[in-house]
Parts: structure tokens; C-alpha cells; sequence
């Protein structure tokens, strides 16, 4: 399927048809490059959280993510503790999955760590693609590549976990590490 025009008369990835937090989202932030640790930090935390949920559930309780995630303030979600996990499971603002909030915990310290080399957002961006695709309909279109495989390896290796090939897919086309938007959508080119 390849772009669908909406009752405002603009044409858009599939996904993105009809009004709601999903267009909202693929109009204004989904694509565009985002910078600094804390904007990686909570993209990347985002993403493991919606592993096997859909997307609207996380964008819907995306505030209540960042109030129980300091922000996503990799300092202080590291230093996080058993009190913390037990606040976080209780917290029916957020998607309650132990491994979930461990990985974003152990996470929070594998950015820490990494600033000693690049920082997350250097680290990331060095794994955009030489050839980035330029779908036409969805039908075209992956949930994996070698890029986002590296970047899953890379991301194990110095520490972070639930970051599989699918969700660091998902993390390159939400940051803009390259264009994620079908030919003919009317965003398509338009990220910043």
C-alpha cells in the first residue's frame, strides 16, 4: 500500500491516515533527527517498551514515561534501585514488564558508560545507512537491515539490552537516521 491521502487532504504513510496521537506523531516528530543523550535515551527506551505492543499504547502514556524516567536522565535512571523497580511495577502510568524496566535501568548505565568513548548519539549515527531506502509502498518496505543488526550488536556489546535488530530498526526511522517516510508522503524530505 503506498501513501493514503487523509480528510485534510495531505498524503501520508499508511499508518498515519486518520487524525489522532499516530498522525500527530508521524506529522511532527516521527523521522525528524533528534539530539542529545536524553532524546536518544528515551527513544531508545520507548522502543524496547513497545516491543509487541502497538505504538499508540506507548505514545499515550509517553508522559507518564518520562515522569517515572527522570526525564530520561541517564544519570539518575543508572542509579535507580530496588525501590525504584518496585515504584516503576506499580506504576500504572507505564508499561509494567520487569525486564522491561531492568533493561531501561541497565541501559540508563551503558549510556553513562558510554561516554568515556562517543556518547550514545555519535554511537548510533555511526551505524546510518551509505544507501538509505526509498520505499514507494509498504509492501517494499523491511523491519530489519544490516544497520540496524550492527547496531543491535554494537549496543549488546557495550552493555545496553533489549535492543534486537526489529527495535533498533524502529529507533533509526523514529530519530531520523534516515528517512523513513514512503515517496509521496508529505513528509518525505521534509524532516529536519
Amino acid at each position: 500500500m503506498g501513501p493514503v491521502t487523509g480528510d485534510d487532504g495531505l498524503a501520508r504513510c499508511p499508518w498515519a491516515g486518520g487524525p489522532g496521537v499516530m498522525r500527530d506523531y508521524h506529522d511532527t516528530e516521527w523521522g525528524n533527527r533528534v539530539h542529545g543523550e536524553s532524546a536518544y535515551l528515551e527513544r531508545l527506551t520507548l522502543e524496547a517498551f513497545q516491543s509487541g505492543l502497538s505504538w499508540s499504547t506507548i505514545l499515550n502514556k509517553r508522559e507518564s514515561f518520562r515522569a517515572a524516567f527522570a526525564g530520561f536522565d541517564a544519570d539518575v535512571v543508572a542509579a535507580y534501585d530496588d525501590a525504584d523497580r518496585a515504584r516503576l511495577m506499580a506504576d500504572a502510568g507505564i508499561v509494567r514488564n520487569r525486564l522491561k524496566v531492568d533493561a531501561a535501568i541497565t541501559n540508563a548505565a551503558a549510556t553513562v558508560a558510554l561516554r568515556e568513548r562517543e556518547g550514545l548519539e555519535a554511537f548510533v549515527l555511526s551505524f546510518a545507512p551509505d544507501d538509505p531506502p526509498a520505499w514507494g509502498d509498504t509492501d517494499e518496505m523491511t523491519t530489519t537491515s544490516p544497520e540496524s543488526t550492527a547496531l543491535s550488536k554494537g549496543l549488546k556489546k557495550v552493555g545496553f539490552a533489549f535492543v534486537g535488530p526489529t527495535t533498533m530498526f524502529a529507533l533509526m526511522e523514529a530519530i531520523g537516521v534516515f528517512d523513513p517516510h514512503l515517496v509521496g508522503c508529505h513528509r518525505r524530505g521534509a524532516s529536519a
